[in-house]
């Protein structure tokens, strides 16, 4: 059984799962402070987040981001399904960037010094659509070879029976 992804697909999946695994282990062994920084900042933008603890919080980012790595790492996961997994995770931080003030210039989309290196995380907003775009298409694609296989194969076969048939009746008219 063939793998769910294709070799041009190895390569964003290993960057952005690396990446995203890794900040999701080093936010495991978070302390109080940055527990309450981090969430500080996600419920600045995401309201209903307040009712979370930091600690709880951070420990959901934690285990949200080794899931989401862990899915783009593994190769058994669809191309698809890790695309719209990364373009869901992908869109939130991007929504940080776009919803907090000070993130931005004014009247801009471009990033101020302080939504730099939240802005920046629009490359993993762009594996994911095109791992998405990618499963999606491909999936369409294989069905329609596997088809055309299985077709082929159905057509050798009438063709084969065709010929036996043929033959028998030119061996029982002789």
């Amino acid at each position: 059984m063939a793998l769910p992804i294709t070799l041009s697909e190895i390569g964003p999946r290993i960057s952005a799962g690396a990446f995203i695994l890794n900040s999701g282990l080093g936010k495991r062994a978070a302390d109080d402070q940055t527990a309450a920084g981090l969430h500080g900042f996600a419920s600045g933008t995401y309201p209903f987040l307040k009712d979370v603890e930091p600690k709880q919080f951070v420990q959901a980012l934690s285990t949200a981001e080794i899931a989401v790595g862990a899915a783009l790492l593994t190769p058994f996961v669809p191309t698809a399904l890790a695309g719209a997994v990364l373009t869901g995770f992908a869109g939130g931080l991007l929504g940080l960037y776009l919803r907090t003030p000070g993130m931005r210039k004014e009247g801009s989309l471009a990033p101020t010094e302080q939504g730099l290196s939240v802005a920046k995380d629009v490359w993993l907003l762009g594996i994911g659509v095109g791992l998405l775009t990618r499963g999606t298409v491909d999936r369409g694609s294989k069905r329609v070879q596997k088809a055309a296989k299985t077709l082929a194969k159905a057509n050798k076969r009438v063709s084969r029976a065709e010929l036996k048939a043929e033959r028998r009746a030119a061996r029982a008219a002789a």
